[in-house]
């Protein structure tokens, strides 16, 4: 039998508490409607015997302190809340203890933003990472040492697990259970909650909002001229020339202020651009290309479906049933 232990820190959000205890615990009952021995041992382990969540509006009860579980299998890390910075510092007494935890053996999952709560603990370094695709550039900010991976829903490195962003942690639940548990139950669990399987990126979610937090003022103008000129065909050396500064010195400083070359900070403003109007507009595929810059269809599908994950004609259907009926 394998003993999980979600932790349940401060700063956190409750639903991934209750929903890996739900899944795991379900899973214990699909075994034994066909027979089979439960396999999941779970367990809320905390500070304390109670903790107080999202202001008070919930109580959870831990079913064991912290400092009297001696071992155990698998860590759940949950989601914390926004402010990431406070909450890792709140939750200081946990990191040592997950660290000692994974010397003896036990796997650690962490799920959302509970990534930065992972990283903290030193065991990420130089390794990869998934988390919520709306903190990537805080992440790599605070972590240079791990390697977050763009759009990823699951992450799997030497017996540390990470997740996408909000609801995308049900799929490493399941790959857990998968792990543990067999694929027979991974998709009767999948069935039973009506969840998506094998979903494996979170791209088709992502919005981009260029990196503008940096104190470089010139690359801050190339950004907002970038972004203002979305239908111009844009060069990097016209970018350099207007700016005054030489290309491989303007790559450097602008990879370094944005974590985008400007090559991929033109295109992934493109794309947001193109997702918008593909998102609200009945405009074909064509005049949408048009609009953005470009003049290849094949390009533009491709760069697409590059940073999305989906074709513009998926994305659209994905996104827009006014467009996707009109087409159809």
């Amino acid at each position: 039998m394998k003993h999980v232990t979600i932790l349940v820190p401060e700063d956190v959000v409750m639903a991934s508490i209750v929903d890996p205890r739900m899944l795991f615990l379900g899973v214990n009952d699909l075994l034994a409607s066909i027979g089979r021995p439960p396999i999941f041992q779970v367990q809320l382990a905390g500070l304390t015997k109670e903790m107080t969540l999202h202001e008070g509006a919930f109580t959870i009860h831990t079913d064991i302190l912290l400092s009297d579980l001696v071992k155990t299998d698998l860590i759940i890390v949950p989601a914390l809340r926004l402010n990431v910075k406070e909450g890792i510092e709140k939750n200081k007494a946990f990191l040592g203890w997950i660290v000692d935890q994974y010397r003896m053996g036990a796997e650690v999952a962490s799920l959302c933003i509970g990534a930065f709560m992972l990283a903290s603990t030193g065991l990420l370094n130089g390794k990869e990472c998934s988390s919520h695709w709306v903190i990537a550039a805080e992440f790599r900010e605070m972590f240079p040492e791990v390697c977050l991976v763009d759009g990823r829903i699951v992450t799997e490195s030497e017996g540390l697990y990470s997740s996408g962003g909000a609801a995308s942690y049900w799929n490493l639940l399941l790959h857990l259970v998968e792990k543990f548990a067999g694929r027979e139950i991974a998709i009767m669990a999948a069935k039973f909650y009506a969840l998506d399987l094998d979903r494996t990126t979170q791209s088709p979610f992502a919005m981009f909002n260029g990196q503008k937090k940096h104190d470089d003022e010139p690359i801050r103008k190339a950004q907002e001229y970038i972004e203002t000129n979305i239908n111009e065909r844009i060069l990097v050396e016209e970018l350099a020339v207007k700016f005054a500064i030489g290309r491989r010195h303007f790559e450097r400083r602008f990879k370094k202020a944005t974590n985008n070359t400007p090559v991929e900070y033109i295109q992934r403003v493109k794309m947001e651009a193109a997702k918008k109007q593909l998102e609200s507009s009945t405009k074909n595929i064509n005049e949408v290309m048009y609009e953005v810059g470009y003049s290849d269809n094949k390009a533009f599908r491709t760069i697409f479906k590059k940073i999305t994950g989906l074709s513009p004609v998926r994305y659209r259907s994905k996104y827009n049933k006014e467009a996707a009926t009109a087409y159809a």
